[in-house]
């Protein structure tokens, strides 16, 4: 790679540093919110909830850096063209290899950074935030809860009150099971025992439906249940994303990985693409910019959508290899025109 080659690639690094910088940012800053949420619920301290916030942004990298790429070298070759270097480089007569090179090294980096972050790195990380997101949320402490929300305990049982310094008031029970019990207690006290709930309540009633349909009413002083929440499994929070390469061959889950092959492959084409459609031409006007941004965002965003739906795989893997299949021939048979603009 000759001095203007690699001054080229430094522009495309530059660039897309810039870009990467402001959309992780942005990405994890709305989770960090979202995490920051669950103080409502329960008093867990910030660090807590920041630390839970890092284990997200491998996987929000996988997501963003398709987009850092489209919008990181557009931003790099615009300036590029802006400043007349792009012209500058014509007129010297340097062949096209002087910004063909630069930008398949950065491609290949870039590609191999992503398929080692989605086929290992973010599965793994991914998988330590939903364990310990599953803690936070499903390990209650009632000591710690400033306002309940209607909280879920287990499957089928739904509580809410309201705390008074160290004292729970008006207490709501909903147990969703087959005579829809409910029970509401002014006053009670409510232990944790190893995620087992024993409720002490007074001054209330229990609502419950008998066997003819008929709603039953039980008042009572005094009144003690338990509820188990143990059948809640860590292995219910976790999802495919939480599966790197080689449990994915172990399982045979072959649809996650011909979705990460397919997302690296965007990866190459939307590049490629933007070479042919923009470089190749020497076509910077803003017409062509904001083609090459929709097709581009276009197709990303249709992937996505894609892969987190209930659509058929077959069918999607067809849609997105056709989709791939017409940009490889548009790209291929693109001329390129060297043009002075």
């Amino acid at each position: 790679m000759n001095k203007i080659s690699f001054y080229i690639f430094i522009q495309i690094f530059k660039g897309c540093s810039l870009i990467f910088f402001i959309f992780v940012s942005i990405a994890w800053l709305l989770q960090l919110t979202r995490l920051i949420s669950l103080t409502n619920l329960i008093q867990i301290d910030i660090i807590t909830i920041i630390m839970l916030s890092f284990y997200l942004v491998p996987n929000l990298i996988t997501i963003i850096m398709p987009f850092v790429l489209i919008f990181g070298i557009l931003l790099c070759f615009i300036k590029l063209h802006r400043d007349r270097e792009l012209i500058a480089i014509y007129t010297l007569g340097l062949n096209e290899n002087t910004l063909r090179k630069p930008i398949i090294i950065f491609t290949i980096i870039m590609t191999f950074i992503f398929i080692l972050l989605s086929f290992y790195f973010s599965p793994n990380v991914y998988k330590k935030y939903k364990i310990n997101e599953f803690e936070i949320r499903n390990k209650i402490n009632f000591e710690r809860i400033l306002i309940s929300n209607f909280l879920k305990i287990g499957d089928e049982t739904v509580l809410d009150f309201k705390k008074n310094n160290n004292n729970f008031e008006n207490i709501f029970i909903n147990f969703f099971d087959d005579k829809d019990n409910l029970i509401f207690s002014k006053n009670g006290q409510i232990i944790n025992d190893k995620n087992n709930y024993t409720f002490r309540l007074s001054d209330g009633f229990k609502l419950s439906i008998n066997d003819d349909k008929e709603i039953e009413k039980l008042e009572f002083e005094n009144y003690s249940l338990e509820i188990n929440n143990n059948n809640l499994a860590i292995n219910d929070n976790l999802d495919s994303n939480t599966l790197n390469i080689f449990e994915d061959f172990k399982t045979k889950n072959y649809k996650n990985i011909s979705y990460k092959v397919i997302d690296s492959l965007l990866i190459i084409l939307i590049v490629f693409f933007f070479y042919k459609n923009n470089i190749a031409r020497n076509n910077f006007n803003l017409n062509n910019n904001i083609s090459y941004i929709s097709i581009s965002t276009f197709i990303l965003i249709l992937n996505q959508l894609f892969k987190n739906s209930e659509f058929n795989t077959n069918l999607y893997l067809i849609s997105i290899f056709s989709l791939i299949f017409l940009l490889t021939i548009f790209i291929y048979f693109t001329k390129d025109k060297y043009v002075q603009n």
